[in-house]
C-alpha cells in the first residue's frame, strides 16, 4: 500500500524508506457501568472498580508500534469492533492466572489474517482475522493464545531470535547508494523472521484454551478457528506475495493438523462450564459492514491494474506480472522473476526538471546520455537507463499535479520485450474518470439472514470481487464441504 506522509495529508504519499526491507524484528512476535449511588444518611463505602493494569511503554516498544502501523495500513477505527475486542480481553484477563498483566489491543487496517503480540502486552489483530472468525469464542481463542505467548515469555524470547535473524536479501546493492532502490524488492527479496517453536505453540494453545474456558467461552473455538485458517491458507495456495502484510497467522503460527487435534483434546479436558458461549449473534453484529480485503482509499490492485481513487490515477502492469500493493510501493514481478517493476512517489522540487532529478545521483549507474524528456498522456515525464552487474534498469519519473511518481523497471537481460513492457506500463498511467472513482468502493462483510430457498450455491453467487466464491463462503461461515445453510441462519457474504 502506498502510504501518506501524514494522516491529514490527503495528497502526498510516503517515499519508500527501505521498501520491503522493513524487518519487523519484533512485530510478528506471536503470533463498566459504575451504577447509581443512592442518597443515604450515612453513605456506605463504595468499592471503586480497579483500574486496568497498564502496559510498560519504552522507546523501543513505541518505535515498534509505529513500525507495525506503517506496515499494516495503520489502525482500523470502528467503535463497535473496538468495544467487542476490549470486552473480550477484559474477560480473558480476569480469568487468567495473571490478572495484573496489562494488555492493549490495536485493530490493524489489513486484510491479512494475522495476530501477534509484543513482549509488553501490546496485542494486534487485523480486520482480516476478524472477518474470518465466526464468533466471539473464536476471537477469544486468538487473543488468549497471544496472551499466553506474553505470559510464557515466548514473545520476549522470539524478539531476541528475530533480532539475530533480521536478514534481508538485497538484490541491487552493487549499484545503488539509495536505500529505496537497494530494497527494490525483486523476486529474491525476503522478509526473514523467527518462528515460534512447536513446543511454544502447543504450550500457548494449552494456556490459551484454558483461559478461554475459564472465561466461560466455548473452549472449542480454538480448534474451529485453526481449521478456518487452514482453509484460508488453502485458498491462498500458489499466491506468493512480497508484501509483509500478507504474511498471515499461519506463517508464524502454523495451523497444522496436530495443533487442531491438540486444541480439541485440551478443550475436552474442560467440561464446558455453565454459560460457556460462542456469542455468535453479537459478534456478527459487530463485524457487519467490516471492510474486506484491500482498502481502496489507499489504492488497490485488481488483476494487473493498480487504482488509487483518492489520488485519481491508474496504471496497468504487463502480461504475466503479479502486482503487490505494499506499504511502501507497488511491486510487480514477472512470472519466473527475470523482470520486476516498482512504482512509488518521490519528492522533487517544482523548480527541478525531471531529467535533472534522474541524473541527480539518487541512483548509481545512470547513463546520462540516455536521459530523455517526454510527455505521457499529457503529463511531463523523463526517462533514463541504468546498468548494474546483474540487472539493467529503465527508470521513468512522471509529474502528476504536485507529486512525482517513479517507475523503475528491472530486467536481468535487456530485450525487446522488456523495453515494450516498461513503455506500455508507463503509457497506461492516466487519470481515473469520475465514474471509476465512484465505482471504486471497498468490499465489505455483510451479515444477512438465510431465506427459504437459499443455498450455499445461491448465496455464494451474491459474493462480489472474490475468487472461489463457494469455497470462500463456506470458509467464512465455518461450513464444511457438505454442510448446508438453514433458514433464519445469520451468515456472512462479501459484497461491494
Amino acid at each position: 500500500m502506498l502510504e501518506r506522509h501524514g494522516r491529514g495529508d490527503g495528497r502526498r504519499l510516503r517515499a519508500a524508506p527501505a521498501a520491503l526491507c522493513l524487518v519487523l524484528s519484533t512485530a510478528l512476535a506471536g503470533c463498566g457501568d459504575m451504577g447509581r449511588f443512592q442518597a443515604a444518611a450515612t453513605p456506605p463505602a463504595v468499592a471503586m472498580p480497579k483500574p486496568k493494569p497498564a502496559i510498560a511503554q519504552t522507546p523501543a516498544t513505541e518505535k515498534e508500534h509505529e513500525r507495525i502501523l506503517a506496515s499494516y495500513g495503520g489502525t482500523y477505527d470502528d467503535p463497535r469492533l473496538e468495544s467487542l475486542v476490549s470486552k473480550t480481553v477484559d474477560r480473558l484477563v480476569a480469568a487468567s492466572d495473571r490478572p495484573d498483566q496489562g494488555y492493549k489491543v490495536t485493530i490493524l487496517n489489513s486484510g491479512a489474517v494475522n495476530a501477534f503480540a509484543l513482549p509488553n502486552g501490546q496485542l494486534y489483530v487485523t480486520r482480516g482475522l476478524l472477518a474470518l472468525a465466526s464468533d466471539t469464542s473464536e476471537l477469544s481463542s486468538v487473543l488468549s493464545h497471544e496472551m499466553a505467548h506474553v505470559l510464557s515469555k515466548h514473545a520476549a524470547m522470539r524478539e531476541d531470535q528475530a533480532r539475530q535473524a533480521a536478514i534481508v536479501t538485497r538484490v541491487v546493492t552493487d549499484m545503488s547508494n539509495d536505500p529505496d532502490l537497494t530494497a527494490l524488492a525483486l523476486a529474491k527479496t525476503k522478509l526473514t523472521m523467527a518462528s515460534f517453536s512447536r513446543k511454544q505453540e502447543l504450550e500457548a494453545d494449552g494456556i490459551g484454551v484454558g483461559i478461554s474456558a475459564k472465561a466461560h467461552f466455548d473452549p472449542y473455538g480454538a480448534a474451529r478457528f485453526l481449521s478456518a485458517m487452514e482453509r484460508n491458507a488453502e485458498l491462498k495456495a500458489g499466491k506468493s506475495s512480497l508484501d509483509p502484510r500478507a504474511q498471515d497467522f499461519t506463517s508464524s503460527h502454523p495451523a497444522t493438523p496436530e495443533r487442531v487435534q491438540n486444541a480439541q483434546n485440551i478443550a475436552r479436558q474442560y467440561t464446558a462450564p455453565e454459560g460457556a458461549e460462542r456469542d455468535r449473534e453479537s459478534y456478527l453484529a459487530a463485524i457487519d459492514n467490516l471492510v474486506y480485503g484491500e482498502d481502496p482509499s489507499e489504492g488497490f490492485v485488481r488483476g494487473r491494474r493498480f487504482l488509487h481513487p483518492k489520488l485519481g490515477f491508474t496504471f496497468q502492469a504487463p502480461d504475466n506480472f503479479t502486482l503487490d500493493n505494499t506499504a511502501q510501493a507497488v511491486i510487480g514481478v514477472r512470472e519466473g522473476g527475470a523482470q520486476a517493476m516498482r512504482f512509488d512517489v518521490v519528492r522533487v522540487p517544482a523548480e527541478q526538471s525531471l531529467g535533472d532529478y534522474l541524473n541527480s545521483g539518487w541512483m548509481e549507474g545512470v547513463e546520462k546520455a540516455s536521459t530523455e524528456d517526454l510527455t505521457i498522456n499529457g503529463f511531463p515525464a523523463a526517462s533514463a537507463t541504468a546498468k548494474g552487474d546483474q540487472w539493467q534498469f529503465k527508470v521513468y519519473a512522471l509529474r502528476f499535479g504536485s507529486d512525482v511518481y517513479r517507475f523503475i523497471f528491472a530486467t536481468r537481460q535487456k530485450s525487446t520485450e522488456s523495453e515494450r513492457n516498461a513503455r506500455e506500463t508507463v503509457n497506461s498511467f492516466r487519470r481515473l474518470t469520475l465514474d471509476e472513482i465512484q465505482a471504486a468502493r471497498p468490499l465489505r462483510i455483510k451479515v444477512i439472514t438465510v431465506q427459504p430457498g437459499d443455498t450455499v450455491e445461491s448465496l455464494s453467487h451474491r459474493m462480489a470481487g472474490v475468487d472461489h466464491p463457494a469455497e470462500r463462503f463456506r470458509m467464512l461461515n465455518g461450513l464444511d464441504r457438505s454442510a448446508q445453510v438453514k433458514v433464519r441462519d445469520r451468515v456472512k457474504i462479501v459484497a461491494d
